[in-house]
């Protein structure tokens, strides 16, 4: 059981950072425009993040079991949809319909783990190692997506989730238990508010990032997004079957974990996104040297899957979250000291490493704290607010670096690599100011240790 959740997940997860290294050739191959090409990434961050809250209630409300094999076989024919796809549209609506897969099995895989697992320590370490196989599944998918595209064609990039999504759908037939089904009905207004209101907060991020934040599209879909989210939440607090519980904000810890789940991949995806321009932009290596670079990042958080279920029971989740948050800002303040003439050794091997760590230490202790002592009838909507809060800050903090990335380098004077590593420098520091943020909200956490 363990191992079909876990492997679902990582499928997941690989999926929003494998493509990235194969764009090049995507775009060659489908004749992309360069605006057009953003949305092969943009499509599946919007309906993933827009539908994750919906996800994890009709899990709750029809059965985990049902949704995620659904989910699974869903994202698993769309990843063979999309690997054949003879033109531009068919492969953006291939990633949408991944997305809808992705969002359906997402939070019913968390809610799964939590239910089943119900010892304390057992769940504690099939919490931590979620976390990490979501954390390294970043870095692995950069791996990855430079091995296919390398040695095989971008189209393997899809077609590898093939094999592994039947062989997900098989186990979980044979082996997960039928999950319980809560009598209840769908809060639809809650439904149709939470998910038109994080896909449009998550649309204007993206048009931030294409177009600026002064654009009209941006602020119309911002100030949408906004105003349907404070709907949402208000329509949460009256309806006597919500969406999204608030009570599972009333715990200080959980409400913190919640707090960082946002602001870590905000500070965070800009290591992965920039980095991957640096190193075969300005270093000239292949996509296949381009995700063994990141070797270094995903070692670190696989190391953590190891670490966190001794550490938090003995230390408890402040020290962890902010050792972590602190391990980020060095590796964020030492990739502003990047040149156009920097190599790989010492100072990227470096930041990987801190990276990794700091990720890893970070994130890692958050899933537990938020699902290890959930309401099994809240599990599913505490999965889905988790990931709902992880996409969205991903998809936010991307948007803004982005935009200061741009801003900086039309404005830096010198060759065209000066210019770009100029705006990368700058969102790396604007990004170690998030992790310090991360850091600041670290310190509000009760110091105390989970039992086990």
């Amino acid at each position: 059981m363990l191992t079909t959740l876990l492997t679902c997940q990582l499928m997941i997860v690989l999926d929003i950072t494998v493509m990235n290294v194969a764009l090049p050739r995507i775009q060659t191959d489908l004749h992309f425009s360069a605006t057009g090409l953003s949305w092969v990434m943009s499509s599946y961050s919007l309906v993933f993040g827009g539908l994750l809250l919906l996800g994890g209630r009709a899990g709750d409300l029809f059965g985990r079991r049902t949704l995620f094999i659904t989910g699974a076989t869903l994202f698993t024919l769309a990843s063979l949809a999309g690997g054949l796809a003879p033109a531009a549209g068919w492969l953006i609506a291939a990633r949408v319909v991944q997305g809808i897969g992705g969002a359906m099995a997402g939070p019913s895989t968390l809610a799964l783990l939590t239910t089943i697992f119900d010892e304390p320590k057992a769940r504690m370490r099939v919490l931590a190692l979620f976390s990490g196989m979501s954390s390294a599944g970043f870095a692995i998918g950069l791996i990855v997506g430079g091995l296919l595209t390398e040695w095989l064609s971008w189209r393997s990039v899809l077609f590898i989730n093939v094999p592994f999504g039947l062989v997900v759908v098989a186990l979980a037939v044979r082996y997960l238990p039928a999950a319980h089904r809560k009598p209840a009905h769908l809060d639809l207004p809650g439904a149709i508010t939470a998910t038109s209101g994080v896909a449009t907060l998550v649309y204007g991020f993206i048009s931030a990032a294409s177009h600026g934040w002064g654009a009209a599209t941006t602020e119309i879909s911002l100030v949408a997004g906004i105003v349907l989210v404070a709907a949402f939440l208000i329509i949460e607090s009256r309806t006597p079957q919500p969406l999204l519980p608030l009570r599972l904000f009333a715990d200080r810890n959980r409400a913190t974990a919640y707090a960082n789940m946002f602001l870590t991949p905000m500070a965070g995806m800009s290591m992965f996104f920039f980095l991957t321009q640096f190193l075969q932009d300005v270093l000239g290596l292949s996509a296949l040297a381009t995700g063994f670079a990141f070797l270094p990042t995903a070692a670190l958080m696989f190391t953590m899957i190891r670490l966190i279920p001794r550490l938090l029971p003995r230390f408890g989740p402040k020290p962890l979250a902010m050792t972590g948050a602190g391990a980020m800002v060095a590796g964020l303040l030492l990739l502003t000291r990047l040149t156009a003439d920097s190599g790989y050794f010492p100072l990227l091997f470096v930041a990987m490493l801190l990276m990794g760590c700091g990720i890893g230490l970070a994130v890692s202790p958050l899933n537990v704290i938020i699902m290890s002592n959930v309401e099994p009838d809240d599990a599913g909507a505490a999965g889905g607010a988790l990931q709902t809060l992880q996409q969205t800050g991903a998809s936010l903090g991307l948007a803004a670096l982005v935009t200061v990335f741009g801003t900086v380098s039309r404005s830096a004077g010198g060759s065209a690599q000066h210019a770009l590593v100029s705006g990368m420098t700058t969102a790396f520091a604007a990004a170690a100011a998030i992790a310090a943020l991360t850091f600041a909200v670290a310190l509000t956490f009760r110091n105390s240790r989970p039992a086990t």
